[in-house]
């Protein structure tokens, strides 16, 4: 049946019920038709592509499972790739940057595109056919540019509405959680709602002057204008004296934005969502009475919506369910998150005989703390950490300047790497971390530390901070070692589909300015005398920051106060689950004192529960490295796990699971290869645990189980 008004459009009986509906959840007006579906002002133009789920898909790019398995796919002219093809790569990089891709660590057989939404292997690809829209999210200026994404599979049945927040990890792209949050919401039949959240993939030639634009490609800085995804604020004067000074540098998107954006993490999150509201609203909505908009068919009332990710993307989901006033986000499901909380002294955690007061440190702090340690304490026991890429001789010496600076104690080199190492522990990091400190000084904990360094004190990229720079360096062997030179022109060219965010990556490394003799790669750079120490100078400028009075440090430390979350999560349902031996992110940090203030906050309101997985870390993609495998498991799996638990909860009232610690089997080796995971390595997280494994909370104390 249909009624005609005033001789206008027809609309039926159940459009006109749905747009009441979406008009009373919305609390607005008593006329229907003025519930209309709106593109948020802060959107700028929506591009919008279709994949067949064959030829190319969202959550493969045309890979398929195996395809994601295998080599990198390649790019017909390296130095002129097609959008087409650095999405292909951005997606290939990201999903594998997230998750150990070995057949015998649990791909294509716990996890992979191959294993449906119930976890049945296939025999599929795993390709999901749907439509792809991305826009910028801006105040105008151009300067922000946070890129969204929402991928609606063509699996999305409006009458069982769903979408999950997929905000990005690290430093990455706006496909960062295509391998966590993206996979289970595109298999779940959910829309996912991703951003970059200000940190993305922007990488401004300072040399060359380009940069990239939204869809990946590179191009003139100028030609750009406010497409860029990210071009450093520098007038045509300061970027031709800084290059004078400094040629071959490079500004990141991270780094020297000047915008701090972890202080919006959660504004960008919620941003997400509405435009996966108007999104679904343009494709599912009824016609309003004007017949050229949509009225809104899906709202808070009718969709469920899972605000997750892994790492800064968890931090940015909980930090958007705390500023969630607009119910907007109906649960929580995050792993491993960067989050951070202002001190307080009521709360205390307690594991067996080690009791730690307050809120944990802050994310600079620590990294600040571990990159003065880290390398001398990879002298205990070399031989026993897994993947170990510290050179002795400079980390010898790192122990020495450490000694001189008062920082650690012990006269002989052993004494000294064993007092680090003691430091660390003491600061918090819990002993499983210990064989896993060298592997992330290597690759991970300087680059953290001088990201965050610049974006808390909102530093340009010609102030060189600490005297570090990023820039392409010369091979060993080459007539400049390790002293910047241009990098590779396919290399950038690709940046948009290879590129982790922040240097080390794709060729750009980390340079000290300050090295005797000239700017060389920074692990590579000699301290006064010629000595190298792995930049103590740099490391402990950096350490400065953090702890000391300067002006810089006044800087960096009100950035630092701008990120910090309340653990207030308004009595939303939500689960975070977290490796015991994370390295990047000690437990003692985050996840452990995020739950027990959230207790404090909340009280009996309080509905989150904190999953620990013994033999678990933070990079499930160090998992390919030697002395991970034999040692540690896929956290993806708890990943995925929850994320189950927290649906069911959300779509049929199924209970929780109470907070536990979840204790895994490491799978070991055989001759010198790691043994293929089961389900034995990977037991379940139990809704009622077990009670030598339960994590509680009372009178202000968080007890883990030990």
């Amino acid at each position: 049946m249909t009624i005609i008004i005033a001789g206008k459009n027809t609309l039926t009986l159940t459009s006109l019920a749905a747009a009441v509906l979406a008009l009373g959840a919305c609390g607005g007006n008593s006329d229907p038709f003025e519930s209309k579906n709106t593109k948020p002002a802060y959107l700028g133009a929506v591009a919008i592509a279709s994949y067949d789920g064959a030829s190319d898909d969202l959550l493969t790019a045309g890979l398929g499972k195996t395809g994601l398995g295998g080599t990198a796919p390649a790019v017909a002219d390296p130095l002129k790739p097609t959008p087409a093809e650095l999405r292909r790569l951005a997606i290939f990089n990201n999903y594998r940057a997230i998750l150990d891709i070995s057949t015998n660590g649990g791909y294509g057989t716990l996890y992979g595109p191959n294993v449906d939404a119930k976890g049945v292997i296939t025999t599929g690809e795993g390709k999901i056919a749907g439509t792809e829209y991305i826009a910028y999210s801006d105040d105008g200026t151009g300067r922000q540019n946070i890129t969204m994404m929402v991928q609606v599979p063509a699996s999305f049945n409006p009458a069982n509405a769903c979408i999950v927040t997929g905000t990005s990890s690290g430093s990455r792209g706006v496909y960062g959680a295509i391998g966590s949050a993206g996979e289970w919401g595109l298999k779940n039949g959910c829309a996912v709602a991703y951003t970059d959240k200000g940190t993305g993939t922007g990488i401004h030639d300072l040399q060359n002057n380009t940069v990239n634009v939204q869809n990946g490609v590179r191009t003139d800085a100028a030609a750009a204008g406010k497409n860029s995804i990210f071009t450093a604020e520098l007038s045509a004067s300061e970027r031709a004296a800084f290059n004078a000074a400094t040629p071959n540098r490079f500004a990141v998107k991270h780094a020297h934005s000047q915008q701090n954006p972890e202080k919006d993490w959660g504004k960008w999150t919620l941003q997400s969502v509405e435009f996966a509201y108007f999104v679904l609203n343009e494709k599912y909505g009824d016609l309003a009475r004007d017949g050229a908009t949509h009225l809104k068919k899906l709202t808070p009332s009718n969709t469920i919506v899972i605000a997750s990710s892994v790492s800064n993307g968890a931090g940015a989901a909980l930090a958007a369910a705390e500023q969630d006033t607009q119910g907007l986000i109906s649960g929580v499901a995050v792993a491993e998150p960067e989050v951070q909380l202002a001190p307080d002294a009521r709360l205390s955690v307690k594991r067996g005989a080690s009791v730690l007061v307050g809120t944990g440190k802050p994310l600079y702090d620590y990294f600040t703390l571990a990159n003065l340690l880290q390398p001398c304490a990879a002298l205990v026991s070399p031989a026993t950490n897994a993947f170990n890429t510290v050179n002795a001789a400079t980390a010898t010496n790192r122990c020495s300047a450490l000694k001189a600076n008062g920082l650690v104690t012990g006269t002989t080199t052993a004494e000294q790497a064993a007092s680090a190492l003691a430091a660390l522990v003491a600061a918090g990091w819990q002993p499983e971390s210990n064989v896993l400190q060298a592997s992330h000084y290597s690759f991970a904990t300087l680059s953290v530390g001088l990201t965050y360094a610049n974006t808390y004190g909102r530093f340009s990229v010609k102030d060189n901070l600490c005297g570090f720079s990023f820039a392409a360096t010369g091979a060993a062997a080459s007539a400049t070692p390790n002293a910047p030179v241009p990098a590779s022109a396919s290399a950038l060219a690709t940046s948009f589909g290879a590129s982790n965010g922040v240097p080390p990556t794709i060729g750009i490394n980390i340079v000290n300015n300050l090295s005797a003799g000239g700017p060389l790669l920074d692990a590579a750079s000699l301290s006064a005398g010629g000595v190298q120490d792995y930049n103590i100078a740099g490391a402990l400028c950096m350490r400065e920051l953090a702890t000391g009075s300067s002006a810089n440090a006044v800087r960096v430390r009100q950035g630092m106060s701008e990120v910090v979350r309340s653990a207030n999560l308004r009595g939303k349902p939500a689960l975070i689950v977290q490796g015991r031996a994370d390295t990047l992110l000690p437990v003692a940090f985050t996840g452990r004192p995020y739950y027990g203030m959230n207790k404090i906050v909340e009280g009996t309101a309080s509905r989150l529960s904190y999953i620990e997985v013994t033999n678990a870390q933070h990079f499930d993609a160090f998992l390919a490295f030697p002395g991970y495998p034999e040692r540690m498991v896929p956290l993806h799996r708890y990943f995925i796990q929850a994320m189950d638990m927290m649906y069911a909860n959300l779509k049929t009232g199924a209970a929780l699971p109470a907070s536990q610690v979840v204790r895994t089997v490491p799978r070991g080796l055989t001759g010198a290869v790691a043994n293929p995971i089961a389900a034995s390595n990977v037991p379940p997280i139990k809704t009622t645990p077990a009670a030598a494994d339960q994590i509680t909370f009372a009178n202000n104390v968080v007890t883990i189980a030990d």
